[in-house]
Order: C-alpha cells, then sequence, then structure tokens
C-alpha cells in the first residue's frame, strides 16, 4: 500500500505543475494573443518561447496523471479509465497545435523583422492566434470537462479513494464546463465572460483540491488499510 500513496502523491503533485504550468503559459503568452499588430512590433519573443515551454511542461504533466493512475483507476472501470487516457493524450494534442500556432507566430515576426512584408504577415498571424484560440477552446475548455471532469470524477466517485462529495466536484462540474464550452462555441457569451467563469469554476475546485488531496494525504483510507491487516488480532 505504500506503492499505492506514492502512486496518489506523484499524481496529486502532476495535477498541481498542471495548474502552475498552464497559469504561467497563458500570462506569458499574453502580449502575443492579445496585440493584433504584434509581427509588426518589436515582440518579446523570448517570453512567448517560455510560454511555449510551460506548455510543454503542462503536456507532460496532463500525459503524466493518466498514466500514474491508470494502473489503480482500472480495477474499478477498465472503459472510463482508458477514456480518461484517451482524453488526456487529446486535450494535449490540441494544446500542441496550438503550441505551433504561437511558434509559427514568432517565425512570422523575425520574418517581418528580417525585411518581411508586414501587410502580408500581418492577416496570417492574427489567423495563427485564431487557431489558438480555438484550440484552447476544444482542448482545456470542452476534452477536459468529458476527461479530467466526468470520467476522473466516476472513476474516483466508485472507487473510494477520495471522499464522495469532493468526486461530485468533477461529476458535476466537468460536464457543467463542456457545455459551457459548446455555449461558446455557438456564440452565446465569450470564453473570458462571467457565465464561462462560473461554469468553469467547479471543474478548477475539483482539480485543485484533487491535486492537492493527493499530494498531502494520498489515497483516501490507504493508510488504516496497511494498519488494519497488519495488527494483531484484537489489536484493531
Amino acid at each position: 500500500m505504500e506503492a499505492s500513496n506514492r502512486t496518489a502523491r506523484t499524481a496529486g503533485i502532476l495535477f498541481l505543475l498542471t495548474f502552475i504550468s498552464a497559469i504561467a503559459g497563458a500570462a506569458l503568452y499574453a502580449p502575443l494573443l492579445t496585440a493584433p499588430d504584434y509581427v509588426t512590433g518589436p515582440g518579446p519573443d523570448t517570453r512567448a518561447l517560455l510560454g511555449v515551454v510551460c506548455e510543454l511542461v503542462l503536456i507532460v504533466a496532463n500525459i503524466g496523471t493518466a498514466v500514474v493512475l491508470y494502473p489503480v483507476l482500472k480495477h474499478h472501470s477498465g472503459t472510463a479509465a482508458i477514456g480518461y487516457v484517451a482524453a488526456r493524450i487529446m486535450e494535449c494534442a490540441l494544446i500542441a497545435v496550438g503550441i505551433l500556432s504561437v511558434l509559427t507566430v514568432v517565425t512570422l515576426r523575425r520574418a517581418v523583422e528580417a525585411g518581411g512584408s508586414a501587410d502580408q504577415y500581418v492577416g496570417v498571424a492574427q489567423a495563427l492566434v485564431a487557431v489558438h484560440d480555438w484550440t484552447f477552446l476544444l482542448g482545456p475548455g470542452f476534452v477536459v470537462g468529458i476527461g479530467n471532469g466526468l470520467l476522473l470524477g466516476f472513476l474516483f466517485y466508485r472507487s473510494h479513494l477520495v471522499p464522495r462529495p469532493l468526486a461530485l466536484f468533477g461529476l458535476i462540474g466537468g460536464p457543467l464546463m463542456s457545455l459551457s464550452g459548446i455555449a461558446v462555441l455557438f456564440g452565446a457569451y465569450s470564453q473570458s465572460s462571467l457565465p464561462s467563469a462560473l461554469a468553469t469554476l467547479p471543474e478548477i475546485i475539483w482539480e485543485a483540491s484533487l491535486g492537492i488531496y493527493l499530494a498531502l494525504g494520498g489515497f483516501r483510507g490507504v493508510g488504516r488499510q496497511t494498519r488494519h491487516r497488519q495488527a494483531p488480532a484484537g489489536v484493531v
């Protein structure tokens, strides 16, 4: 059972790392994603490239959570466990497309700096930023709700490895986040709006709480079960 708790703590640390890397990446990308004339300016390319590094760390941590948890969760539902792994991979594939879009914008800015046509590249750069925005909506904004929310919430609710009230945040917050992503897709409101933030909040609470719970305490009841088996008869 010590191995199980090591697995839980490793997964918890990886979940927390996904938060740190995702927030850092978004903050570092901000000038490139919000300035329509980024390719014609001096361009803080180093900042954007550091954002790329953060998102690469995010990809590793995302897949790491699925790989680390799969051997434990497959015993409670093999179908849901492999679905969670697949969702994590799909999320990371979309993040990777967004990374490539950002890197291409940096390449275009350097081309303009070297004497390329600014008028020609501005429109292309804006299109690439739009691609990044859509990948963010479909990956962290939709697929996460299915994988990290609904499927992972179901697996932890069924397994009792974390308190069931905590797992309910995933079961409820995941579908809510995915539905919000669909609403944004059809123009009901923007991804940065208050309704989107409110719909995303339960999923954020779920992932952050899960990371902290696993990193600090391990799986629920594991330590107690181990002591129960090791204690002499009549002691427990």
